[in-house]
């Protein structure tokens, strides 16, 4: 089942809204706890970069999720704002006609 909103919604703004905020932490101290460089988790939750598979694994453990879960995130994020960038070109492309 694929989760859809009214706009899609980046990953950072989710690690943002619903982990960092709620536990009062910053960026910065996530990046030191991830063994991360500081900019990388600034850069993702201020939504100018997405999860990458060395961020979902770091992320997933120390916040009890798993990578799929991050990745999924971020997949799901590009699709849906590359569909809804598409959406003119792909309504021109004809799916293929099986029976023919």
């Amino acid at each position: 089942m694929t989760l859809r909103f009214a706009r899609p919604i980046h990953p950072g703004e989710f690690l943002r809204e619903e982990y960092l905020l709620p536990l009062g932490m910053s960026a910065g101290a996530l990046a030191k706890k991830l063994n991360l460089p500081r900019t990388r988790i600034e850069r993702i939750v201020k939504e100018e970069i997405g999860i990458t598979p060395d961020s979902a694994l770091r992320l997933a453990r120390f916040f009890k999720t798993t990578p799929e879960f991050w990745m999924n995130f971020q997949q799901s994020y590009e699709l849906e704002t590359q569909g809804r960038r598409l959406a003119g070109e792909l309504a021109k492309i004809q799916p293929i006609d099986a029976a023919a």
